[in-house]
């Protein structure tokens, strides 16, 4: 009875007592300080305009250039995306001629700046003045002439989106890679071809690898929309802000006006980019939930 009551007995409580970390308080009250003399400094300065820049901040132009700039990021990223994914796939292709080809545009895209190859498309109407779209050596179909359409958008979305795809490409083909190739054998043995595999098996899967990196790209494609200044088109937010302070004479409170619209626009595309990331994160976190916890729980509590 003796040997029963001292194993029944439970073990006195660990009195736990946390470590002092003085660091780390002091580490904090420097940088509070900090940033509050900043902030009265910059709140103090007449340099900055902060009148003119509450004027200017919802100003109708400044918003409508900060429209310009959603859609210009919006559609260079759609062509970035479908190109990047159809040069992965020729990356990978067995076809010798295809991996030859995404590898050459890559090459050129990726080692030559961005804003080289904006000015490039800025100076493509001086190339082309007219394009013929028919069959060769036959009917015309369609016939533009470049000098006389006002094309700087599109060029500046051509020359964003083609840049972008170069990144995309090897963003994808990482996404591919992650895939294991079990999966691509399963998928032959079960007589599907290898574009079908591709599309039915191996993207699907890839997405977990490739949806990151690519809100990264999202974000830096709309700060990279501040060089179409080179196509020309100035039209968006960075190149309105630009043009108001060229006649005001007021670079400083303008230019804090495009940052606080690029900093709201971001950070509504950093919240949109987490939800996406844990949408296609289902099923691959090893921390448990609520309901697996208290199942676990009830589990343990009935084995004893």
């Amino acid at each position: 009875m003796t040997e029963v009551s001292t194993r029944t007995t439970e073990p006195a409580a660990i009195e736990a007592v946390p470590l002092r970390r003085p660091g780390r308080w002091i580490a904090a009250a420097v940088v509070v300080i900090l940033a509050g003399l900043f902030v009265y400094g910059a709140a103090t300065n007449a340099a900055y305009g902060w009148d003119i820049y509450g004027r200017y901040l919802f100003d109708r132009r400044i918003s409508a250039g900060a429209w310009r700039t959603i859609e210009l990021t919006v559609l260079a990223m759609a062509i970035a995306i479908g190109l990047g994914i159809l040069l992965a796939v020729m990356r990978l292709s067995p076809n010798p001629v295809l991996r030859w080809a995404s590898w050459v545009y890559l090459w050129i895209f990726r080692g030559t700046p961005v804003y080289v190859q904006l000015v490039f498309w800025g100076l493509f109407p001086s190339l082309y003045k007219t394009i013929t779209l028919g069959v060769p050596f036959g009917p015309q179909l369609a016939h533009f002439d470049i000098q006389d359409l006002d094309a700087a958008f599109f060029f500046a979305m051509i020359g964003l989106g083609l840049n972008e795809a170069a990144y995309m490409a090897e963003i994808v083909r990482a996404g591919i890679n992650s895939v294991s190739e079990g999966q691509t054998e399963a998928s032959m043995a079960l007589g599907m071809s290898w574009s079908l595999t591709m599309r039915r098996t191996v993207l699907p899967q890839a997405m977990r690898v490739i949806i990151p990196p690519t809100g990264n790209e999202l974000i830096s494609m709309l700060k990279t929309t501040t060089l179409v200044t080179a196509v020309p088109y100035s039209k968006e937010l960075y190149g309105v802000a630009r043009d108001i302070s060229g006649v005001n004479f007021e670079p400083i409170p303008l230019l804090l006006v495009a940052a606080t619209w690029y900093l709201a626009i971001t950070s509504v595309l950093m919240v949109g980019q987490y939800y996406l990331e844990r949408y296609y994160s289902k099923g691959i976190s090893r921390r448990l939930t609520t309901k697996q916890l208290q199942a676990l729980a009830d589990a343990q509590g009935e084995h004893q």
